[in-house]
């Protein structure tokens, strides 16, 4: 079967570009903006990418179209494939209806650490032999791809709360019927299709009611929205981690990296972790405890844990030019910058973190949240935020800063006082959801080019 994916760029999308590869498929995709590291994990792969989406590309005449959530109605291919009347379906349709069935599916859903938390899932039960197939939103550098297909029953997804397509409009995780799964944390956000938190508060119930009685919930003890997810009703085996009352728990043995996860009362293992941060412990202690539901050991887990090499665009260093390091992060929501900017802070105590922001995603470019901004950038000693095309006043929602933050709305202007600000020692944090017009290599280039 020839399949045609509209928007294969997206990190979801090139994922199931892979998995239908795998399976046997021929697959074409196309998409309006394209950069690493799904446009290059597609060439990679030798899947052939159509730059747009004009209707010329009926001509293709593939058997199904797949349609990702990021397509809407009036785009020209869309229009066109509906006026005659063309098969097609969403990303997660096919995922559930292709690859998923009879699967022992493992899924991570949660406002934020949801990559990571896979990507961590996913390496502990390859580490043990259990070969998974997987499909997470970003590529874990164990794997090197972000998805695929195995002979086994085990299979881990990203399980992400934004609609499901034009047609769609739940959550994409109700397709996915997991026996595991885990609820990291639950946050306002997205605040393009959900009105309110009691909004997502909903889709994660319908969530909770697809998983099975003998199926399993790992579920974030901190979080008050999750507790009131659950008392709407749970049918499965419940296990919090974290939290006062949670059964796994994990704390810093010696003040570094090294960590211990204890189950009920009782150390179950120690190694060290190799990612920075609170929120990267209790993402690994929910890895943990998920992968135990498949008979992974809490010490098997941890010496995966031990040797886990990290997710591109994840605190990812992108290079060093006069002494100055720079890094990629996917953070865009206030919590995950502070968490990010906590992780980096822990990393490398005093020395100075410029912060470089771009409010990319459709949450921040409402303003939704440009209050909660100030203050999860407090760690940083400099912040420097890419205001283009916002519908909002950066400058003014950052006046709490005051003289350390600017903001800027050309991003030539922006590298050059990055650039001239920087001395040796300092570190820069580039978060974005976006490609930020190659703005790591730009900095990077600057830097070199002040020597």
């Amino acid at each position: 079967m020839h399949i045609h994916i509209l928007g294969i760029c997206g990190t979801f999308m090139g994922g199931i570009a892979l998995l239908a590869r795998a399976a046997g498929h021929t697959v074409t995709g196309c998409d309006a903006n394209v950069y690493p590291p799904m446009s290059t994990q597609l060439a990679e792969q030798g899947i052939a990418l159509v730059e747009g989406y004009s209707p010329d590309q009926l001509a293709m005449a593939p058997d199904l179209f797949v349609v990702g959530n990021a397509v809407s109605r009036g785009n020209p291919l869309l229009e066109a494939i509906l006026d005659r009347g063309l098969p097609y379906t969403s990303g997660p349709q096919w995922l559930a209806d292709n690859i998923l069935q009879g699967k022992w599916v493992l899924a991570v859903a949660g406002t934020h650490g949801k990559t990571t938390t896979a990507s961590l899932l996913a390496w502990i039960l390859e580490d043990a032999g259990l070969n998974p197939g997987f499909l997470i939103g970003g590529v874990a550098s164990n794997f090197g791809i972000s998805a695929r297909l195995t002979d086994t029953p085990f299979f881990v997804v990203e399980a992400d709360e934004y609609d499901t397509a034009f047609c769609d409009k739940r959550s994409k995780f109700v397709h996915y019927r997991p026996r595991t799964v885990i609820l990291n944390n639950l946050e306002f956000d997205h605040a393009d299709i959900f009105a309110d938190l009691a909004a997502i508060e909903t889709q994660f119930h319908h969530l909770v009611r697809t998983i099975p009685q003998h199926g399993r919930i790992l579920a974030n003890g901190n979080e008050d929205s999750l507790r009131r997810v659950l008392a709407r009703g749970c049918w499965s085996e419940l296990e919090y981690f974290g939290g006062g009352d949670g059964i796994w728990q994990v704390r810093e043995d010696d003040g570094r990296d090294q960590v211990a996860f204890s189950l009920s009362g009782r150390e179950a293992a120690q190694c060290i972790l190799p990612l920075a941060g609170q929120h990267n412990r209790l993402n690994a202690l929910a890895a943990m405890a998920a992968a135990r539901h498949v008979g992974v050991t809490p010490a098997t887990a941890a010496d995966a844990l031990s040797r886990f090499a990290g997710v591109k665009r994840r605190l990812e260093a992108r290079g060093n030019a006069r002494g100055v390091t720079v890094y990629d992060d996917f953070a865009h929501h206030p919590t995950a910058i502070a968490t990010t900017l906590a992780g980096l802070r822990k990393r490398v105590g005093k020395r100075r973190i410029l912060a470089v922001l771009e409010p990319r995603s459709n949450t921040m470019k409402l303003g939704t949240m440009k209050a909660q901004l100030p203050v999860s950038l407090t760690e940083a000693d400099k912040v420097y935020c890419f205001a283009k095309n916002l519908g909002w006043d950066a400058a003014e929602a950052l006046t709490p800063l005051g003289d350390k933050a600017q903001s800027f709305d050309e991003l030539a202007a922006l590298v050059s006082a990055v650039a001239q600000e920087a001395r040796h020692g300092d570190q820069i944090l580039v978060m974005s959801n976006g490609g930020f017009g190659g703005v790591h290599e730009k900095l990077l280039d600057a830097l070199k080019a002040g020597a």
